[in-house]
């Protein structure tokens, strides 16, 4: 039987902005992370605020849903269609001692304050609120999917990130960290099991209590009110 084309996803508008703009808000930022779920490397949080409606690139969506040709196409098209941007990172050890959520919640004020004028509102993507104050922030789920700040944010992020990554594989080649930029890929699980982790692997998670010969390196951190559970 013939396939069905699969449609396209449907593009990024303002609509979010324009509704906040009416309430008051002159400079809005989008934010979204990603890095949240990787064995391996940094969580890193993008904040960005758009330029002018006719400046958006074509086939701008959720980031995941591009190639990494066409993403990093995108990000290298930063002006005028994004006005202004910044990033926040928070390393592995960082994530170790504090956890993710807080880990999140340092990236992007760092994100936030990183930009050349602040925000009058946040829109986050996701439905919870890992910044907190003193940022008003507004949560918007499958915000990279709605929202052209967000959408933005989420592209930069992914090309930063993953660029980051390539370059950690030249020192630690065989755990995949070029193609699939930390996260539990089969060839970094079996380099993993074999070679034990590298300096940017996350060691409070708990993959390494299924490593026999590497678990006794696992840190144990105690348990944090708020924390979301990961892994």
């Amino acid at each position: 039987m013939p396939t069905t084309p699969r449609e396209p996803a449907p593009a990024p508008t303002f609509e979010l902005e324009d509704e906040l703009r009416t309430g008051g808000a002159r400079v809005i930022a989008g934010v979204d992370e990603v890095g949240r779920g990787a064995w391996a490397g940094p969580v890193l949080v993008c904040a960005a605020v758009s330029g002018p409606a006719d400046g958006v690139p074509e086939g701008l969506t959720d980031s995941k849903k591009l190639t990494p040709k066409r993403r990093t196409e995108i990000a290298g098209l930063t002006g005028p269609w994004v006005a202004d941007h910044a990033f926040g990172w928070s390393a592995p050890s960082e994530i170790d001692e504090v956890g993710m959520t807080e880990a999140l919640r340092r990236a992007a004020h760092r994100a936030l304050e990183g930009l050349t004028e602040r925000p009058d509102a946040v829109v986050l993507d996701g439905h919870h609120d890992y910044i907190g104050s003193p940022w008003a922030v507004r949560t918007q789920v499958k915000g990279d999917l709605t929202c052209v700040n967000v959408a933005a944010a989420a592209v930069l992020a992914k090309v930063a990130r993953d660029t980051h990554m390539a370059e950690l594989a030249e020192d630690h080649p065989g755990f995949g960290f070029e193609r699939a930029a930390g996260y539990p890929s089969p060839t970094h699980r079996a380099t993993l099991a074999e070679e034990g982790p590298t300096p940017h692997h996350r060691m409070s998670w708990s993959y390494l209590d299924a490593l026999p010969q590497w678990r006794h390196l696992r840190r144990v951190r105690a348990e944090v009110d708020g924390q979301i559970p990961l892994l």
